[in-house]
């Protein structure tokens, strides 16, 4: 299946911080920011694990991949995690339920009992689409990662292990690579603005703090707060 991809790089360019298994934060900021046909949206990983429903919002990104904006999908270090759980390619999975993997079977009806069958009971379109998340994403100026990269190597040397897990190696050093790092990963009370070095766009929405949406074109962070509808705006520089 093939997800996004539209390729129309002329209309407005979003970047969604880590959702961790809130629909309906995720369903308020999509309404608000409204993609449309011209637009990108990246989303740079962490949609799964600790949040109540990491399969709707999974369905919810499924779907909006088939509407009329571009989408990019990363993977963050949790849907490596719970792919290396399920037997396919990743890293960590013996740490899946530990880091709120348990709270993401739950959302699939999986419970302890069926852990071993947990494959064969997840939909064959969400195993498709996290087998299908990308590493990075770079569209000058801008790199788009989940975690960061290691601040010493160019871009061609850096390492999957560092971009989707790296902190602060990272995120209190200056880069050689020439672009802006927008990434998630670590949260933080707002939005991290280090240019041109980095932006940091994970604002602890789980942890009761909020989901962030760049929008790069005019400058605004879009943010709702845990267990609230409301979306709000304020400007922010990106460049």
């Amino acid at each position: 299946m093939a997800l996004g991809r539209k390729h129309h790089p002329n209309g407005r360019l979003f970047a969604v911080g880590d959702i961790h298994g809130c629909p309906d934060e995720l369903g308020a900021m999509l309404k608000a920011i409204a993609p449309a046909r011209d637009d990108t949206v990246i989303f740079v990983g962490d949609y799964v694990d600790r949040g109540p429903s990491a399969r709707d919002v999974i369905e919810m990104l499924i779907d909006l991949a088939r509407g009329p904006a571009e989408t990019v999908f990363l993977k963050g270090n949790h849907e490596d995690m719970m792919l290396s759980f399920l037997g396919l390619p990743g890293h960590y999975g013996d740490s899946f339920l530990f880091n709120g993997g348990a709270q993401t079977l739950d959302s699939y009806g999986i419970g302890e009992a069926a852990l071993e069958g947990a494959p064969e009971m997840l939909p064959a379109t969400h195993l498709e689409f996290l087998k299908g998340l990308a590493t990075s994403y770079y569209r000058p100026p801008y790199l788009f990662v989940h975690a960061g990269i290691q601040p010493t190597r160019p871009l061609e040397e850096q390492n999957v292990e560092d971009m989707l897990w790296i902190r602060q190696e990272f995120i209190f050093n200056a880069h050689l690579l020439g672009a802006t790092v927008v990434f998630g990963h670590t949260p933080m009370r707002t939005v991290m603005v280090d240019l041109p070095y980095k932006l940091g766009i994970d604002t602890g929405l789980v942890y009761g703090g909020k989901l962030t949406c760049l929008e790069f074109s005019e400058g605004v962070a879009y943010q709702v707060g845990r267990g609230n509808r409301q979306v709000k705006s304020l400007s922010v520089n990106v460049r």
